[in-house]
């Protein structure tokens, strides 16, 4: 299954963005990151495949927050 996620950015009345889009991406890359370390280590209940495929869709989503905000930034749409 492949459904496509709408990303609402939140900005103020002056087109200020309210959250860090590098925090958010940052915090996304990190949680994949800190899966796969944990599946590395022999943590139990955890299926590498599926941690590899999660891991590679939330490094997906923080590229499109990163595209998004960058097309916000510079006033175009992406």
């Amino acid at each position: 299954m492949n459904r496509e996620v709408t990303l609402p950015l939140i900005v103020d009345e002056r087109g200020t963005l309210q959250v860090s889009a590098a925090d958010v991406s940052k915090l996304l890359r990190t949680l994949g990151a800190r899966w796969l370390h944990l599946v590395e280590a022999g943590a139990d209940g955890l299926d590498e495949d599926t941690v590899a495929a999660l891991t590679i869709e939330l490094a997906k989503l923080a590229d499109r927050i990163d595209v998004a905000c960058i097309a916000h930034s510079s006033g175009s749409t992406p």
